[in-house]
């Protein structure tokens, strides 16, 4: 008996050694058959490709069985050998290694495309945790999950109602089952991406930062001369009407909010997908399109917003512009009779959170950058970031002849010119001039392509020769020469503000030479709007314009606000960054645009918000009674797309203010941005019923 009872250990040991050597391993707990079958089905409704899961666990749920089996058969120490025999165990190391390969590429992927916060050595209960979270579940760290209020609202009615609606508006073969929605049909095959590799550049598809919690990610979006994008998913007919409106009530049936109905009526836009045009300049889906913006018009939106890239309408050549596209896009809007707010967008798209394209700038600009790469931004690693040129060339006649504002004028006289009578019937009711990265002014200090992540402080951009020529004159003009250098002493992209010696409480940011430089850095920015905003004025007389400021909200509550000071805002302790700005925009009676960025929507986000002395609503406040207080219009828009009551509350208390005498309001919303996920049928009704209360008009629920 003791001979057996070694035996059966040594089997165990070798066993267990096949399954070690690895954090991606699943571990199992004991327990009988049921358990262990409802574990896997728990774990299967988070959305984990279930196959591939269902094999590793059965695998192992087998091998469990057949030690058991030993320990209960007489002699089983020799009974377990022949139950095992050395071709099996073979096998069994073949499936375990297979199984490892398999969850590694599976990780590799999230952190690659998904942008998943997923630590070094994950487990596979990490990959789990992390796509219930992505599916809209709670998943607390004893690793107790349930579904959150909005993932309630997808099965209501129970399995059986669930099971029902399944059946009725979906087929198996075309769409996966809604407990596996979100997670693999977002990321191309080994078929797709080769082929993608070959007809252009393939992008994947939108990282979790621009889907909301339970979001379904959209198709990758092919860029690329001669390839058309995949078609715009549109709400297909039928999918509100026969929504059963007892299952869109119970969803929050005791939520307390505020009433809206009589209040102020302020219009809503929806940012249309960025790869609405391809780079022929044409319309990627029209009919797709056409289909999605009647759905909305049905929901009484105001209009929509779209973004006018400079690398695709004036792409090959100087001065020679296709707005092809655009003007059907046009002519679609003003038959549906809405309106269109444009972006006149002289940055390249790609690269940056929520980018799932990917649109450079104009061949004929990168041909210069090459021979003269100084027309770009510059950090202190002498590394260019070709997002949009350097606001040193503002004046200097370095693109082909032209200064860089004479290039950004030519093209927003141009699109005046051809979109005249779009003009004219109002169908344009406002031009946005971007005005430095992603559309924003300020410096592109927090690079994702360069390595930066959150809560990084970023670095200075201005080391181009152009921008340091400026610094030189500057310092010199002081009366110290001596100060035409950036600070040595600020850390790098991922540095924390108490980590340097210029950002510290104390540090050399409030010193002399670092309050000369970051006057001279802001100041910058300021002149680069005021040039630009003073030549749209003449290019758009009589129309709304508008800028955007970004919401850099992190390190806001330590004294130096080091992101906001790298970024080009000195707005430290003892300043106010944002008056300066504002009062370049009412000298030319531009509106402002800021984004919300608040916490209650970004913490559905894989992202860690908690760090970084975060205060978004203070940096919200400040800005808009900066430009309050010199009576300037606001335009607002949501960071990332929500479809949760909760947050959509969050958006109409920022929008509607509660104890303002005054009764301020932005002038317009825009909701960010149009995708598939907003087309499902129980997001769109929920944002519906938000159109309703940000115009002021009552909302009467079913009374079940």
């Amino acid at each position: 008996m003791a001979t057996d009872m070694q035996k059966l250990i040594v089997t165990s040991e070798e066993d267990d050694e096949e399954g070690d050597g690895t954090d991606m391993d699943v571990k199992e707990e004991d327990g009988d058959s049921e358990n262990r079958a409802k574990h896997i089905a728990d774990q299967a409704m988070v959305g984990v490709e279930a196959g591939m899961l269902s094999d590793s666990f059965d695998d192992q749920f087998q091998y469990h069985h057949e030690v058991q089996d030993q320990v209960s058969t007489p002699g089983g120490g020799s009974g377990g050998r022949k139950c095992r025999p050395l071709e099996e165990k073979e096998r069994t190391k073949l499936r375990e290694r297979h199984r490892r390969a398999i969850t590694a590429r599976i990780l590799a992927g999230l952190r690659r495309h998904g942008n998943y916060n997923l630590r070094v050595r994950a487990d596979i209960n990490d990959v789990i945790a992390a796509l219930a979270r992505e599916a809209g579940w709670v998943v607390l760290p004893d690793g107790t999950t349930f579904p959150s209020r909005s993932q309630g609202s997808r099965s209501v009615g129970g399995p059986s109602a669930a099971a029902t609606q399944t059946s009725s508006h979906q087929s198996p073969q075309q769409e996966p089952p809604p407990s596996l929605k979100g997670i693999s049909p977002g990321y191309p095959t080994s078929v797709e991406y080769n082929s993608g590799q070959m007809k252009g550049l393939l992008v994947p598809s939108p990282s979790p930062y621009d889907l909301s919690a339970g979001a379904h990610p959209q198709t990758s979006v092919m860029m690329g001369d001669g390839v058309d994008t995949p078609r715009i998913q549109p709400l297909t007919a039928g999918t509100v009407d026969t929504i059963n409106v007892k299952q869109i009530v119970d969803v929050y049936p005791k939520l307390s909010e505020r009433e809206f109905a009589g209040s102020a009526y302020v219009p809503v836009y929806v940012m249309l997908p960025l790869g609405v045009m391809n780079m022929k300049c044409e319309l990627a889906d029209p009919d797709g399109l056409l289909q999605q913006l009647r759905a909305l018009k049905s929901a009484d939106v105001d209009g929509v917003k779209v973004d006018c890239w400079w690398g695709i309408v004036e792409a090959h050549a100087p001065q020679e512009y296709n707005w092809h596209g655009y003007k059907k896009l046009c002519q679609i809007v003003r038959q549906l009779k809405l309106k269109l707010q444009v972006i006149m967008s002289f940055h390249e798209c790609g690269g940056n959170v929520g980018d799932d394209v990917c649109i450079p700038l104009p061949h004929w600009v990168a041909e210069i950058g090459r021979s003269n790469p100084d027309i770009f931004f510059t950090d202190k690693e002498g590394r260019r970031n070709p997002e949009c040129l350097s606001w040193g060339i503002d004046k200097e006649r370095v693109l082909r002849g032209r200064t860089a504002v004479e290039v950004y004028f030519d093209y927003m006289r141009s699109f005046r010119v051809h979109f005249d009578e779009f003009f004219d019937e109002g169908v344009i009711s406002m031009v946005e001039i971007g005005l430095g990265p992603c559309g924003e002014l300020r410096y592109p200090s927090n690079p994702v392509k360069n390595g930066w992540r959150y809560p990084g402080i970023g670095e200075f951009q201005c080391y181009d020769q152009y921008l340091m020529r400026s610094l030189r004159k500057a310092a010199e003009a002081r009366g110290h020469p001596f100060w035409s250098r950036v600070p040595d002493n600020c850390g790098s992209y991922n540095s924390q503000p108490h980590e340097t010696g210029f950002f510290c409480d104390g540090g050399d940011y409030d010193g002399y030479h670092g309050r000369f430089f970051l006057n001279w850095y802001s100041q910058i920015l300021v002149d680069h709007g005021d040039l630009v905003l003073s030549l749209s004025k003449l290019a758009f007389e009589g129309t709304c314009t508008a800028a955007k400021l970004p919401s850099i909200h992190w390190w806001y509550k330590t004294a130096s606000h080091a992101a906001e000071l790298t970024a080009g805002f000195y707005n430290s302790c003892n300043r106010d960054g944002y008056a300066a700005i504002v009062a370049m925009l009412k000298k030319h009676g531009a509106t402002l645009n800021f984004c919300f960025s608040d916490l209650g929507v970004l913490n559905q986000q894989p992202m860690d918000f908690a760090d970084g002395y975060v205060d978004s609503d203070g940096l919200f406040w400040q800005v808009l009674n900066a430009a309050w207080d010199v009576s300037i219009q606001i335009v607002s828009e949501s960071v990332f797309p929500c479809h949760d009551r909760l947050a959509y509350n969050k958006i109409l208390d920022n929008v509607k203010p509660l104890n303002d005498p005054d009764g301020r309001h932005p002038l317009s919303f825009t909701y960010h941005r149009l995708n598939s996920v907003l087309m499902d049928r129980y997001n769109f009704l929920e944002f519906q019923r938000f159109v309703k209360r940000i115009h002021g008009e009552a909302v009467v629920e079913m009374q079940v």
